[in-house]
Parts: structure tokens; sequence; C-alpha cells
């Protein structure tokens, strides 16, 4: 969501589009390169991931990219498979794909800040539910500075709270 426009990417067709807030009316769509796992924003531009360990910076109007934040883990390896995004106090967080883990980023370095381990609650929705697929959603509620998670196919959302270590 960002000035009163949703937008939305496609996992495998390379295409976007933008809806009005107001009445879901599609105002444009938008072609990329690659696929389309994440999106989010921090007021100003689109930060969308492709499964690889780069973030795009993109402009909201054309859709061009602005810039690549290169994302490496601490040991020099890429960090691949970032999927969903959330800007959350200056930092992006993004969920590592069939990991349980969550990752804090800087977006102006690509810096790793900390990692939130939330394997141990993604084993027990699965544990309890066959159909509970991957962690796959976060979302955060600024105005209550509160932090949900959820999943594919899981049937609950949970708001969580990070103690810093």
């Amino acid at each position: 969501l960002l000035n009163g426009q949703i937008y939305m990417i496609t996992w495998r067709q390379g295409l976007g589009r933008v809806f009005d807030v107001n009445d879901f009316k599609l105002i444009r769509e938008f072609k990329y390169q690659g696929e389309g796992w994440g999106i989010t924003t921090d007021g100003t531009d689109l930060y969308m991931t492709d499964s690889t360990h780069v973030i795009r910076v993109m402009s909201p109007d054309t859709f061009t990219s602005k810039r690549m934040i290169a994302v490496m883990q601490e040991n020099g390896k890429p960090l691949m498979q970032m999927n969903e995004l959330e800007f959350i106090k200056g930092e992006i967080w993004a969920n590592v794909w069939e990991t349980g883990w969550i990752v804090r980023i800087d977006p102006a370095t690509g810096k790793l800040l900390g990692r939130i381990d939330l394997t141990k609650l993604t084993d027990e929705v699965q544990d309890k539910n066959p159909k509970a697929d991957v962690l796959n959603g976060i979302a955060y509620d600024a105005g209550g500075d509160r932090l949900f998670i959820t999943g594919k196919n899981w049937p609950n959302l949970y708001e969580i709270k990070v103690n810093p270590k």
C-alpha cells in the first residue's frame, strides 16, 4: 500500500498490478523480469524480491529499478530465497522460504541486522495441520506497534513479540 494504491506482483508471470485502495479498481499494470516473491514499501519506493539474494528498489511511478541491494549471510554467502517482505521501523524484514526464519535487513547496505527463529512455531503448526505449509506472511501494524505472522494454509494468524537478545 503506497499513496492510496495497492501494488501486487505475480509469482511467475512477470506482471504487476496497481489497484485503487478505495474501490479496488485496476489502475495500471507493469512488467518486470524474473519471479515475484515479495514486495513492500518504505513510503517512497517499492522493494521487491525474486528468490535470489537481491532486493530491487523500484520507482512506484515508472517501475524501473533504482538500485539493487545484495543481501549476504554472516559467512559471506548470498542469502537466497527471501520471500515475503515487510518494512518495519526502518528495516526490511523477510522470511526465508522453507526455513522458519525471518531476517532483518538494513535497506541501505543489505547487511543482516538479526534473525528471528520461528521454526518451533512453524513445526507446531505443521504438526497440528497436515495442510499447513511454509511460513509466508509478515504484517506490521505501525499504529499499534504489533507484528503478525502466518503461513501458506495456516489456520491462524499469530501476533508475536520479538525480544532482542
